[in-house]
């Protein structure tokens, strides 16, 4: 075994510092580009009370501070409150990812009497009916709106999350409005990246080079607005890793910081990892301690003496550790190759490809594969 700190060829290993618990895949909502898997509808196991509880427990013996608790939709889960008030008694400073769907102002103060450090609500767009087509609810956009709203009132920071594609990129300067309108402090502008569902939808979601350049200049400017009103709104802009020449240091490197906790208890250096041909651990079954420095799967590409070229010999390999290994694997086949966002890459004439197909796309809203139970049994099945 090896010692914890040390990966088998002597790479440094610190310890977890950001745990996600991803506590459910059941969502009353069916976006399109939601980073669940594919097959979500198979994995009907979920973790007890109790194993969550153990879960947050070893994570903070190990050193991790920031916990977030996701999905799915983490509100269907009937012991949030007492997830987050365990959090709250370990010391974790914590964040509810959600669409607000299950919320209500009585939860909000529930949750900020328990501990709760930080709510992130997640809108569509920036009218109901193309909010609501998106989401694929009816009431979505509503019930976001007073919820929003009641997470300020409840004196949490206002951060809300838009996630940008071809269908509402044209809406930039009416989302920004909006959020303004509704006093948030924080708004995420995160343009689509296409793991889970949204990889599937990819056509239908990207935008063109030109969508894109006119979107974030409008971000700018509404940015030197804020900054001459003297606002607070901060914006945060994410360009999609298809329109960039190098990768993202994805995780910060694999199994570095971040440690994910799939509903079934399956432990991933990241969300969407489990799609890889790895036999990764469970938390029933290991602990996490164990899982975080000696398992196979968190081992995998930590370090660079598994890079072929050209990562192993490029300069930059300390900046992006080879960029993503899921992307890598969804547009290559193997998971070891460059990631083709690299313009380095031989496989980066993929991006290429699916830059020129977006210039060129006509898919409606319709046309696009929702993420539902239906959909996620016709996967599995094929």
């Amino acid at each position: 075994m090896n010692a914890p700190g040390k990966q088998a060829d002597g790479v440094s290993v610190g310890p977890p510092l950001w745990l996600l618990a991803e506590l459910t895949y059941r969502c009353p909502l069916q976006c399109p580009y939601c980073s669940n898997p594919l097959d979500f509808s198979s994995a009907d196991q979920e973790l007890t009370t109790e194993q969550w509880v153990d879960v947050l427990r070893q994570g903070r013996t190990m050193g991790a501070a920031q916990l977030g608790f996701s999905g799915g939709e983490p509100l269907v889960r009937q012991d949030l409150s007492e997830l987050i008030s365990e959090a709250r008694h370990l010391g974790y400073y914590s964040n509810l990812i959600t669409s607000g769907l299950g919320l209500n102002a009585d939860k909000v103060e529930a949750f900020a009497e328990a501990g709760l450090d930080h709510i992130q609500v997640s809108f569509q767009a920036s009218d109901p009916e193309l909010n609501n087509a998106v989401a694929g609810s009816r009431k979505a956009f509503d019930q976001k709106l007073a919820m929003a709203r009641a997470v300020k009132e409840a004196g949490y920071p206002m951060v809300l999350n838009f996630v940008i594609h071809r269908h509402n990129i044209h809406q930039m300067n009416d989302i920004i409005a909006l959020c303004d309108k509704l006093g948030a402090d924080y708004v995420e502008l995160a343009t689509c990246q296409y793991y889970g569902w949204a990889f599937k939808n990819r056509e239908g979601l990207m935008p063109s080079r030109a969508q894109l350049e006119k979107a974030e200049a409008e971000v700018n400017a509404y940015r030197a607005r804020l900054l001459d009103a003297g606002s607070a709104m901060k914006l945060i802009f994410v360009t999609p890793d298809y329109y960039e020449e190098r990768p993202k240091a994805c995780m910060n490197g694999w199994g570095s910081l971040f440690l994910t906790v799939a509903p079934d208890g399956t432990a991933l250096p990241c969300h969407s990892a489990r799609i890889l041909p790895i036999d990764f651990p469970n938390v029933t079954e290991m602990s996490m301690k164990d899982i975080w420095y000696n398992s196979p799967g968190f081992n995998h590409y930590r370090g660079d003496s598994w890079m072929p070229e050209p990562c192993r010999s490029c300069d930059e390999k300390g900046k992006d550790f080879g960029g993503c290994r899921c992307q890598a694997y969804m547009l290559t086949g193997n998971a070891d190759n460059a990631d083709p966002v690299c313009g380095k890459s031989p496989h980066h004439d993929r991006i290429l490809s699916a830059r020129r197909a977006a210039d060129h796309a006509t898919a409606g809203i319709e046309e696009l594969t929702f993420r539902n139970a239906e959909n996620s049994r016709l996967f599995f099945r094929s």
